[in-house]
């Protein structure tokens, strides 16, 4: 029987030891964290209404909040998935407002601006993946209005399943990776040794 061929055994147990350590942060350490975090949204929509952030703090989402919106600066459709469009206004100043959706893309009328009610969530990002990940600043919130103007159909709720928890299906994923580069490996030394 051949020896073991040292270096490449090294770099495969570092390579399976960083998998198992990975696996284990998403199972141990960020799984716990989101669940918190999903405690906390899932308490929001209960607690007392606030004035907008103009900071973005994701702790905030389905918030109820309200602002004032006397003369938006601009108004625009972003794609809303089955409700068709939401028409956004961008009342300056880092507050935007999803005033309600449409299935008409070209929706034209205006909102004249006013007083908003409704709640916390994040604004359309056109970022792709890529860009997110190398554009680390925080996606916007919006609020959401309650009362949709215009004759735009009503906003959706507050959706909790919107928020991905995908930090135990992570955790799988390192260790199935991990099993597979040690079968992987162990099949190699065989076929080596034969």
């Amino acid at each position: 029987m051949r020896r073991v061929p040292l270096l490449p055994t090294v770099i495969v147990a570092l390579a399976v030891a960083a998998m198992i350590a990975l696996g284990l942060w998403q199972w141990l350490d960020r799984a716990p964290q989101k669940q918190a975090y999903l405690a906390q949204l899932a308490a929001n929509p209960a607690r007392p209404a606030i004035a907008f952030p103009r900071r973005t703090d994701d702790r905030l989402l389905f918030r109820r909040s309200y602002a004032a919106c006397p003369h938006p600066l601009a108004q625009r459709l972003a794609g809303a998935g089955a409700a068709g469009f939401r028409l956004i206004a961008d009342c300056g100043d880092g507050l935007l407002v999803q005033l309600g959706t449409t299935p008409d893309p070209m929706f034209a009328r205006r909102w004249p601006g006013g007083p908003v009610r409704g709640f916390i969530s994040h604004a359309p990002d056109a970022r792709s993946l890529i860009g997110i990940v190398f554009d680390r600043h925080p996606q916007p919130l919006l609020l959401v209005a309650d009362t949709p103007p215009l004759g735009l159909a009503a906003n959706g709720r507050p959706d909790l399943a919107s928020v991905p928890n995908n930090h135990l299906s992570y955790a799988v994923q390192w260790f199935l990776f991990a099993a597979v580069a040690t079968v992987i490996y162990v099949l190699a030394l065989r076929r080596r040794s034969a």
